[in-house]
C-alpha cells in the first residue's frame, strides 16, 4: 500500500484552483502562464511567480505556458528572451506552450478595429501636455476629450492610416470608450494602442503602432484559454479592465487573480533600477552575484531548490509585506549543507612551520566530504611540515575568551595533529608572519591518547601542496533595509553598500580544487558556502586561478529567529 501524499499547506490560490476543479468549471482544466516583459532579466520576485504559476498547475494536472509580453520593442531584447528561458529551466520547470504577444498582434489589432465598430474605442489626438488635464485625479472626475465623440468611420480611417504609419510617435492613440467619471482611473478611457516607429525584435518594423499591456494581457490569456491568469497586487485596479476587454468581445472568461508581491530586505526589486545599476556600471552585469537576479544568484551558488524551499515557506497572501533575506540565506544554507562537499581552505593565509615534523615527510590525511551524507564518502588531504592557517587563527597576545593559536597554547588541526606554538617571526613592519610550533605525533587525526582537551579546532592547507585561488567575499548590494528609503531630493544609489565585495587574490585551497567544475559547490569548512565561478580558467587548457564567489556565511540568524517564533 503506498503512503498517503504528504499534505500541503494551504493558500487561496490552490483553494481557488481546487473548487474550480471540483465544480468543473472549464470542464476541470487547469491552465496557468508566466508572462514576463523581456526587457531585462529575471530576480528573485520573479521565482515566486514562476513557482506558482507551474507549481500549482503541475499540482492540479494542469499546463503552463511560457509567455512574453513583448509590446514594448524599445526595451525588450533576444538577449533577455533566451536569459528568462534559462532561468525558468534552472529553476527546474518545463513550460508546455511557448508564445509572445507578437504572435497576436494581427488578431489585437482585429479586436481594436470590432470595438472601433461597436463604437467602444476611439482615435484621440489629446498630447501629451493635454492628457492630465482630461484625466480627473482620485478625488476629481475626468472630463470627455473633444475627440471622443468621432464617427465610427472617422475613427476606422484614422486608426487604419496609424497602422500604415502615416503619423509621428505620439500624435495619437486609440482608446477605449468606457467612463471617465468611473473611480478606477483605469477605466478612464484607458489608451490601447500607440503609435511608435520602433524596430520589434521579433516583427521588425511590421507594425508602427503596438499595443498597451491592458489592451494585449487579458486577450492574450483568452487565446491560450488561460483558466487561472495570477498576478500580483499591483494589478488589481486593472482586473475590472482586463474583465471589461474579455466582456465586450465575448472571447474565452479568463480570470484574474492577484496575490502578494516578494519583497527582501536589502534588496532591489526594480527592473528599471536594476537596469540602471548595470547600465551605469556600478554592477558588473546583469549576473553580477551581488545582484538579486536569478542569473546572478546561479552564478553566486545558490541553489534552485533553495529558492523553491524558500517561495514556499514565505507563503502566499492578498497583502503586500517584506521577507527577512536571512530567511532566503537559511534555505540555501539548509540544502548547501545537506549536498556541498566540504573543503579547507585558508583566505588570509598565515605560515607556521612545525619545528619536530620530519622536512620531506608527507603525510594524507582522511577527511570527511560531507557529515550530513555518509554516501559521499573521504577523501585525502596532503600534510607536511608547512602549512598556512588563517591569520585570525593567531594572537601573539591573546584577547580573553580567544581559545585558538597563540603562544603555549595548544589546538587541535582539523584531521591533523595537536600544535603548540612556541615563537614567532615578524617583518619590519612588526606584523607575524610566520609562525614555529611543535606537534604531538600520539595525536594523529586529533585525539591524544592520554585522554587531554584542546579548546579549539582550526583548519589548515599543506604550503607545498596548496592551489592559489581568488575569493570574493559578497555582502548585501544595498547597507540599508529598504533601499527606495532616502531623502527628499535623493536617489537609491546612495545606499549602494560600498563594502559589497571584497577581492582576496591569493587564497591558499587545498589541491582536491585544482580542477574543481564551473558552478560547483563547496563548504570551505569554518568560512562558509563558495562556488566557482565562470571566471575561472579550465586548467586542462590553460594555467590560471581557480575563482571563488562566497555563496553565503555559516552564521545562520533566520534559523535563531524561527525557532524563537515557534517558542
Amino acid at each position: 500500500m503506498s503512503a498517503a501524499p504528504e499534505p500541503r499547506p494551504s493558500n487561496f490560490l490552490r483553494d481557488i484552483i481546487a473548487e474550480d476543479v471540483e465544480s468543473n468549471k472549464h470542464g476541470g482544466r487547469v491552465q496557468t502562464r508566466f508572462p514576463p516583459e523581456p526587457n531585462g532579466y529575471l530576480h528573485i520576485g520573479h521565482a515566486k511567480a514562476i513557482c506558482l504559476d507551474f507549481g500549482l498547475a503541475d499540482e492540479f494536472g494542469g499546463h503552463t505556458n511560457l509567455r512574453f509580453d513583448d509590446t514594448n520593442p524599445e526595451r525588450e531584447d533576444l538577449e533577455y528572451v533566451e536569459s528568462i528561458k534559462n532561468d525558468v529551466n534552472w529553476l527546474g520547470f518545463k513550460w508546455d506552450g511557448l508564445y509572445y504577444a507578437s504572435d497576436y498582434f494581427g488578431q489585437l489589432y482585429e479586436w481594436a478595429i470590432e470595438l472601433i465598430k461597436a463604437g467602444k474605442a476611439y482615435v484621440d489626438d489629446l498630447t501629451a501636455e493635454e492628457v492630465p488635464k482630461y484625466r480627473g485625479s482620485l478625488t476629481e472626475p475626468g472630463k470627455n476629450s473633444p475627440y471622443r465623440n468621432r464617427s465610427v468611420e472617422e475613427n476606422l480611417n484614422l486608426f487604419e492610416r496609424m497602422r500604415a504609419g502615416e503619423f509621428p510617435d505620439g500624435s495619437r492613440v486609440l482608446r477605449a470608450k468606457i467612463d471617465m467619471s468611473s473611480p478606477n482611473l483605469n477605466m478612464r478611457d484607458p489608451v490601447m494602442y500607440r503609435i511608435l516607429h520602433a524596430e520589434h525584435h521579433r516583427t521588425g518594423n511590421t507594425w508602427p503602432i503596438y499595443p498597451m499591456y491592458d489592451f494585449a494581457h487579458g486577450q492574450s490569456d483568452s487565446l491560450e484559454k488561460v483558466t487561472h491568469s495570477m498576478c500580483s497586487l499591483e494589478f488589481a485596479d486593472h482586473q475590472p479592465l482586463y474583465n471589461w476587454f474579455i466582456e465586450q468581445l465575448g472571447i474565452f472568461p479568463s480570470r484574474q487573480i492577484e496575490f502578494d508581491r516578494l519583497s527582501l530586505t536589502y534588496t532591489m526589486m526594480s527592473k528599471r533600477k536594476l537596469r540602471q545599476l548595470v547600465e551605469e556600471g556600478r554592477v558588473n552585469g546583469w549576473d553580477d552575484p551581488r545582484m538579486p537576479t536569478l542569473s546572478g544568484m546561479r552564478r553566486r551558488g545558490y541553489t534552485p531548490e533553495a529558492i523553491r524551499n524558500f517561495v514556499k515557506a514565505a507563503g502566499v497572501s492578498r497583502t503586500n509585506g517584506i521577507v527577512e533575506l536571512a530567511m532566503l540565506e537559511h534555505f540555501v544554507r539548509e540544502d548547501l549543507n545537506k549536498n556541498a562537499l566540504r573543503v579547507m581552505a585558508v583566505l588570509r593565509p598565515l605560515k607556521i612551520v612545525i619545528d619536530n615534523y620530519p622536512e620531506n615527510q608527507v603525510e594524507e590525511m582522511d577527511a570527511v566530504n560531507n557529515p550530513e551524507d555518509p554516501s559521499a564518502g573521504t577523501r585525502k588531504v596532503p600534510f607536511s611540515r608547512v602549512l598556512y592557517i588563517e591569520q585570525d587563527d593567531f594572537r601573539e597576545e591573546p584577547p580573553k575568551g580567544y581559545f585558538r593559536l597563540s603562544p603555549g597554547r595548544e589546538v587541535r588541526l582539523r584531521y591533523g595533529y595537536f600544535i603548540t606554538a612556541k615563537s614567532v617571526v615578524k617583518n619590519d613592519d612588526g606584523e607575524v608572519v610566520e609562525v614555529h610550533c611543535t606537534y604531538d605525533p600520539t595525536t594523529r587525526g586529533g585525539n591524544a591518547p592520554d585522554g587531554r582537551k584542546v579548546k579549539s579546532t582550526i583548519h589548515w592547507v599543506s604550503a607545498a601542496h596548496a592551489i592559489d585561488a581568488e575569493v570574493r567575499v559578497y555582502e548585501t548590494l544595498f547597507s540599508k533595509e529598504n533601499p527606495d528609503e532616502v531623502d527628499e531630493g535623493g536617489d537609491f544609489t546612495e545606499n549602494l553598500n560600498p563594502l559589497s565585495l571584497e577581492v582576496i587574490a591569493n587564497a591558499k585551497l587545498e589541491p582536491s580544487l585544482a580542477k574543481a567544475p564551473v558552478g560547483g559547490r563547496y563548504q570551505f569548512e569554518r568560512l562558509g558556502y563558495f562556488c566557482v565561478d565562470p571566471d575561472s580558467v579550465d586548467q586542462d587548457s590553460k594555467p590560471g586561478k581557480r575563482v571563488f564567489n562566497r555563496t553565503v556565511a555559516l552564521k545562520d540568524t533566520w534559523a535563531k529567529v524561527e525557532k524563537k517564533q515557534k517558542s
